[in-house]
Parts: structure tokens; C-alpha cells; sequence
């Protein structure tokens, strides 16, 4: 498809359309939708902004590329004076202080924020399901779930409501939702695009990554939110990635273990094999490599995701931030508010969590797990050595019908099998909605996000 962001440029240069039409058309669409995919619309905000683009445009001004240009935010970014939720019923009140630097920097682009988006609550699933605004209903089918944890921003840009979404990526909650809904998601690599705003879920292996329906819409949304960030000291400044996205890829490797596991599905391996078969008739090499099993990835993700989150959630006892329910001492009132106002899903990762944090365990399960990483993030680095580009399905199976991941945890878990140790790695990663029923995802050594832009437009060309 092509880039639906330079499209709306000409369009209003041109003034066959004006950008208050476009965003009144937007919010409309957000209104009427029944797929729950919004926690809160910023109407007069989006219309004030439309109007001064349509002035400048009526005065003869240039405009920028971005500048008009209608987007979503996953409800877990601070955008200063709106409700920012994460989903909960905790922060279901709470108005930002300030607003994330990823954020502002589309702000200073002209794009126009038009939702703050459903998703599971602080990022704590693969369906969002986990919400108090309702399941997110699939894009295609909406008896099927959205994916999870940016399930409302992916649903949006796959039915039009915006025309890019910024999602958040921990363990595959940009990639899974994308390949749910056949849109493009992508995790750059870790530290690319500053934290600062985002609220933490797993520090270590949050990202903040754009959703968009063409490989070029991605490229250019990257690119204005990149940067270094003094208030975030894991980010580094990253060179510019050019328009000109041809792929010079000669060997491509895929993970025997993902194809060969239980649990993939036939379709899925079948059109996986496919694939790689087209990418050989093109004259490119393909390796099969060795890996870790998936079981392996998924429970040292948990473990230290779940570490992470029981620190950074401690912070969120109703003294400072969202509700509060009084008890009869400030012990109680601690108690009770995470009790009544955590998800069942928060309260199982953050007793997880605890559990793995505690005297007496922490040796034996999270300096194991953190060892585990260590290895994990080496393998990749070998990889590397021999490889240009991994190719793997984004998911072993096809999305869940609403409700089944409620009732089963250790499936939802299992589901982001194939997602969570390109996180480990800090690696770049995209999901494109080709090659298999969920997509393909495709990933580069790290700082290398401007192959994976360049591979995907070959795939795109020959799938």
C-alpha cells in the first residue's frame, strides 16, 4: 500500500481536502466504532489543531510532511492534561503532569493526536483483554480478539480510524497485534526512540514503536521519533533512515526449533516454508539455525518481566497516583487499593514477580534468568556473524476467540512464544501482514532498523 502519509500531504497542499474535514471525518469513525478501541477521544484538541494547519495552508505556507496528519496513542503514554488510564481502574482518573517525549516530537512534527487507545491494562497481556473498557475486537473478524498489549492501536489503523498509532512494545505487544489485524508493527531497537513518558511496564525491554499500513508510513514516523533523550539514559542518537529501501539481504536465517515445535500450527509452518522457498528462487541463501526453545524464551521473559513490573508497579498504592480506598490505617489503605483496583492479571504478575525478588529466591531464579538473557543476547550476536536477516512466523497459531485467554494464562503466555526473545536481545524487529495468517516477522542485528525496513520492502515486492 502506499504511504498513507504523504497521500493526506498532497491532498492538503493541494486543498482537496481540508484538515478539519479529515479529522472531523477521524473522530466520527472513533465515535461510531464498536470494536473498543477507544478509552478516551481528544475532540477539541484535534479540531483546534486542524483549524490552524487549514490556516496556514489558506495563507500559501508550506506544511510539513506529518503536519495534519491524524493519530492514535496507546493509553499508557503521558500527553499532558488527558486522561492517561494504562486501562486500569486504578489510573481511571488521572490527568497527565507532561507529556512523553516520543509523543512530543510527533507534537512538534504538526501531527494531530486524535484517541488515547484501548489496550490490557499497563501492557499485562497478549489480547487485550485485560481492560476495563472492554475487549478489543478484532479488525477482521470481531469475534476474535484484538491482540494485546496494543490491540486498540493496531484495530484502529487496520479499520481506518487513524492513520498511524504509536503502540508499546515489551514482549511482542506491538508485533502480535499487528500481525492479528495484517498491519505493519515495529519494535526498533531497544533505546532508539526515548521511554521518557511511557509508563514502565519491564523497563529493560519496553520500546515504543509505530503502527501504520505501509512500510514507508513506519519509516517516517520512526524517523521524527528517534533520538537521543537526556531524561532517558538508555537512548543513543541514530542516523536518519533514507526513502531508498532497497534491500542488498544475501543470506536469510529462520530458527528450526520455531518451525519444528508442537505447537505452531500447520497453515502457519506450511506458508512459513512457502516463504522461504520464494526467497531462495530469488537467489538469496536461507539457513536454518539452532535456538533456544520457545518454553526457554518464554519463561525467562516472565521471569524478569515479572520482577520488573512488581518494582515499578510498587510506586501505584493510591498515596500519589490514581484512586484510593481508605482502611483502617495507612497499611490497610495500601492493601486495599491494589487489592480492589489491580486487574487479576496485574495482581498475578506482580505476586509472580515478589515471588522471584525475595530473599531467598532471587539467586536461584532471577540471576538464573538474567544469566539466561546474558546467553540469549550472545546466540544472537553469533547469528549474526552468518546471517543478515532472521525470518519467523509472528505467532505459532491464529488469534484466540474473546475469552478463551482469560480462562487459559499459560496459553496467553505461550502465545507470544515466538515475539519475547527478539525483546531479550534489544533486537529490531517488524511484523509485516504477509507470508503467513499473522504475519512474518523480521529481524536485524541491533542499530541495523534500517535492514528490516529494507528486507520488507523486498518481501513485499515478491509475496
Amino acid at each position: 500500500m502506499e504511504s498513507q502519509i504523504k497521500k493526506i500531504h498532497q491532498q492538503l497542499m493541494s486543498k482537496e481536502i481540508t484538515c478539519t474535514s479529515l479529522v472531523q471525518e477521524k473522530l466520527d469513525l472513533l465515535k461510531q466504532n464498536t470494536h473498543n478501541t477507544v478509552n478516551s477521544l481528544l475532540e477539541e484538541t484535534a479540531l483546534a489543531l486542524a483549524k490552524k494547519v487549514d490556516a496556514k495552508i489558506k495563507n500559501g505556507e508550506e506544511i510539513g510532511l506529518l503536519e495534519g496528519v491524524p493519530f492514535g496513542i496507546k493509553d499508557v503514554y503521558m500527553l499532558q492534561g488527558t486522561y492517561t488510564t494504562a486501562s486500569s481502574d486504578l489510573l481511571k482518573k488521572y490527568k497527565a503532569a507532561y507529556t512523553a517525549t516520543s509523543i512530543q516530537k510527533l507534537l512538534d512534527a504538526g501531527a494531530i493526536p486524535l484517541v488515547k487507545e484501548n489496550c490490557d491494562a499497563f501492557g499485562h497481556g497478549s489480547s487485550s483483554e485485560n481492560t476495563i473498557f472492554g475487549a478489543v475486537k478484532n479488525a477482521i473478524d470481531p469475534t476474535l480478539v484484538g491482540g494485546g498489549s496494543s490491540g486498540g492501536s493496531a484495530v484502529n489503523v487496520a479499520k481506518d480510524f487513524t492513520v498511524f498509532s504509536i503502540g508499546g512494545d515489551t514482549g511482542g505487544s506491538i508485533r502480535q497485534p499487528a500481525g492479528y489485524n495484517k498491519v505493519y508493527g515495529f519494535k526498533p531497537t531497544y533505546g532508539r526512540i526515548s521511554r521518557y513518558g511511557l509508563m514502565a511496564y519491564a523497563s529493560s525491554t519496553d520500546c515504543v514503536g509505530p503502527i501504520a499500513k505501509s512500510i514507508e508510513d513506519i519509516r517516517i514516523v520512526l524517523n521524527v521519533m528517534s533520538g537521543k533523550d537526556v531524561r532517558d539514559q538508555t537512548s543513543y542518537a541514530s542516523d536518519v533512515i533514507s526513502e531508498d529501501l532497497n534491500s542488498t539481504i544475501k543470506t536469510v536465517g529462520y530458527y528450526t526449533n520455531f518451525i519444528e515445535s508442537d505447537a505452531i500450527s500447520k497453515e502457519i509452518k506450511a506458508d512459513f516454508l512457502s516463504t522461504l522457498e520464494k526467497i531462495k528462487a530469488k537467489g538469496i541463501k536461507v539457513k536454518a539455525l539452532d535456538f533456544f526453545n520457545a518454553d526457554v524464551l518464554v519463561s525467562t521473559y516472565y521471569t524478569l518481566a515479572m520482577a520488573e513490573t512488581a518494582s515499578n508497579l510498587s510506586r501505584l498504592d493510591g498515596t500519589n497516583y490514581g484512586d484510593r480506598v481508605e482502611g483502617a490505617n495507612l497499611k490497610d489503605t495500601y492493601a486495599i487499593t491494589r487489592s480492589e483496583k489491580f486487574s487479576e492479571e496485574t495482581k498475578r504478575r506482580i505476586v509472580g514477580g515478589n515471588q522471584v525478588l525475595s530473599q531467598g529466591f532471587s539467586d536461584e531464579i532471577y540471576l538464573k534468568a538474567q544469566n539466561l538473557r546474558n546467553q540469549i543476547s550472545a546466540r544472537f550476536s553469533e547469528d549474526f556473524e552468518t546471517v543478515d536477516i532472521v525470518l519467523s512466523p509472528v505467532t505459532p497459531a491464529n488469534p484466540p476467540k474473546i475469552g478463551e485467554s482469560l480462562n487459559d494464562p499459560l496459553a496467553m503466555y505461550l502465545s507470544d512464544a515466538y515475539t519475547v526473545g527478539f525483546s531479550l536481545g534489544e533486537l529490531p524487529t517488524l511484523t509485516i501482514p504477509k507470508g503467513t495468517n499473522t504475519g512474518l516477522q523480521i529481524t536485524a542485528d541491533k542499530k541495523k532498523d534500517a535492514e528490516v525496513l529494507q528486507f520488507a520492502n523486498f518481501l513485499n515486492d515478491i509475496l
